[in-house]
């Protein structure tokens, strides 16, 4: 396994991080906790989760199954580094979602129960809070740090200006701020290119793509469909009637390099200079498979020309529409 430091931390973190969104509502909990103990088997010691996380199973049960499984010792706790996220409402009275001081509060403790654990390594804002100003907020994250609950803050799904923001505020309080983003970035989202990834770079935080494969659209969809081996839901068929021709085409070239899809799409990832990395979704500890192989394939300027001609990214802010 290879690893790297989160944004401008001392904190080394595996190239890909462990997403456990389908823990409780597509995997039971024995399979989550098979695939937990194959992640650090494989060197995996990234996890990424939130307060939401659950599915039909309820908000907060993938925490739960990840406290269940620390709960087994073995230094379980010890070596993971453990994301999670806040924001999205956990109920129906005031105050039980977003990033007001009061919820940050009842949410950490929450999370720390379900996850139980004493600390979080790294605790996420899920998305922008326009409600709440900045000085709020980060009084609030010094606090969680005095007490010894969260180590690092990180955001996900930020604008550039908000993390512009969001550090200047922070360094007027001599504050670390944010050392993560999490943003929706692959192969057919590459809109963060004009300002989310230049803005994180320079700043020193880390970005953690989540969907790296589109929802499996990268993944081989055109032949999986085409051979009756992939079952798409109505909006994800539509999206690959829109982009089928520019995915058979990545498709080819995948088989010209000698790569799986889904396999080059990750690699493309970890080739991006402001990517730490990607969050990889399995629902089985078989799913592992492609998502390691990503890591021993080393793409060539040529080769990620060739990609780039099939799905055309950004150039930085301004100069992608001006001089």
């Amino acid at each position: 396994m290879e690893y790297t430091h989160l944004g401008r931390t001392g904190l080394s973190v595996s190239r890909l991080c462990l997403g456990t969104m389908n823990f409780g509502s597509q995997t039971d909990e024995p399979t989550s906790h098979a695939i937990m103990d194959e992640a650090l088997a494989q060197g995996i010691n990234f996890f990424d989760s939130a307060n939401v996380y659950g599915g039909a199973a309820g908000k907060g049960a993938t925490e739960t199954i990840i406290g269940n499984w620390f709960a087994k010792g073995g230094d379980r706790r010890e070596r993971t580094v453990l994301a999670t996220k806040l924001y999205g409402a956990t109920g129906d009275w005031p105050n039980e979602g977003k990033l007001s001081a009061l919820n940050i509060r009842r949410a950490i403790d929450a999370s720390l129960r379900r996850l139980q654990t004493d600390y979080v390594d790294l605790y996420q804002f899920h998305h922008i809070d326009r409600d709440t100003p900045w000085e709020e907020l980060w009084q609030a994250c010094e606090t969680l740090v005095a007490q010894g609950k969260v180590l690092y803050f990180g955001s996900s799904n930020f604008a550039g200006w908000h993390l512009a923001v969001a550090q200047a505020e922070a360094s007027k309080r001599n504050f670390l701020g944010l050392v993560s983003e999490q943003s929706h970035y692959n192969l057919l989202t590459r809109e963060v290119e004009l300002e989310v990834l230049p803005a994180a770079q320079a700043h020193g935080i880390g970005v953690i793509p989540w969907s790296p494969l589109a929802s499996g659209l990268l993944g081989g969809s055109v032949r999986g469909q085409r051979d009756g081996k992939r079952r798409f839901s109505d909006f994800l068929a539509k999206q690959l009637e829109k982009h089928r021709e520019r995915l058979g085409a990545y498709e080819d070239l995948a088989d010209k390099l000698g790569h799986q899809p889904g396999e080059l799409a990750m690699a493309w990832l970890l080739h991006q200079p402001a990517v730490t990395a990607p969050i990889v979704g399995p629902r089985t500890p078989a799913h592992f498979e492609g998502a390691l192989k990503a890591l021993e394939i080393k793409l060539s300027a040529d080769d990620l020309a060739a990609i780039d001609e099939i799905f055309p990214g950004y150039k930085t802010a301004p100069e992608h529409y001006a001089w």
